[in-house]
């Protein structure tokens, strides 16, 4: 039997359209640290290995079409902006807690991004892609985006605006995901300053101005040293929480669910 080489072709350039959005949209995937080659080279890989096993699923539609090209690459733009709540909120507590500690006109080039994000906001950032990564969450990712071949098949996906309507109240969650995480901090640094200016009012000779900065800085930061072991397992957690929404919100735009 001779390979049907067209549809072969056809399945491959779908499922590279699919991979592709998660290398374009999904955190830690899309960093600017990572050379575009070899980013090419990983799609490449997967749509070769992957295409002519995802050909033959029940409910596939292996033809190209502005609709299923649109569908693929909707799936890593659900995965992608589902996933990045994670470090929204991260990155959210570090500018509040920069903020206490008085670090709010510091702020450094985001090479991933064109636009300044304040210090403590990087360091957060950095110590979500640590634990994905050291976690195995990248691979989970990957492995997540191959199961959708599954619930979701290749050229089935169809755009479902009620998953845009549910990114809306999962995105003002990252206001109340930083203010847990920085909570904390806020609450030392308040404490702080009320203790210091109840001394400079009972000692007015005190240079409260110069010292409410270092006491400031120095307690929050023990604090947050002491909390930073619980960082990790939260991260995780909210992490694989949003990757099952997103797999369940694919199932359904395929008509799976």
């Amino acid at each position: 039997m001779k390979p049907d080489w067209a549809t072969t072709l056809a399945a491959m350039t779908l499922v590279l359209v699919r991979v592709s959005g998660l290398m374009v949209f999904a955190p830690v995937f899309s960093s600017e640290a990572i050379p575009m080659r070899v980013k090419a080279a990983l799609v490449l890989a997967v749509s070769f290995l992957v295409a002519p096993v995802v050909a033959t699923f029940p409910r596939a539609h292996v033809e190209l079409g502005l609709i299923a090209v649109l569908g693929e690459l909707s799936v890593g733009l659900v995965l992608g902006l589902t996933l990045s709540l994670v470090f929204e909120a991260l990155s959210f507590a570090g500018q509040v807690m920069g903020f206490q500690f008085s670090f709010s006109l510091v702020n450094l080039l985001d090479p991933n991004s064109p636009v300044q994000t304040p210090l403590m906001g990087q360091m957060f950032s950095l110590l979500g892609t640590l634990t994905v990564i050291g976690a195995g969450l990248d691979r989970t990712v990957l492995a997540a985006l191959l199961r959708t071949f599954s619930s979701a098949p290749v050229g089935a996906v169809t755009l479902d605006p009620r998953v845009g309507l549910a990114l809306v109240p999962m995105a003002a969650g990252i206001f109340t995901a930083a203010v847990q995480l920085s909570a904390p901090v806020v609450a030392a640094t308040v404490l702080a300053e009320v203790a210091v200016a109840l001394a400079g009012k009972m000692a007015p000779q005190l240079p409260v101005m110069s010292i409410t900065v270092p006491v400031k800085a120095i307690l929050g930061y023990g604090v947050l040293i002491g909390s930073l072991a619980l960082w990790p397992r939260w991260i995780e957690a909210r992490f694989t929480a949003l990757l099952d929404t997103a797999g369940h919100w694919l199932a359904g735009a395929a008509g799976g669910a």
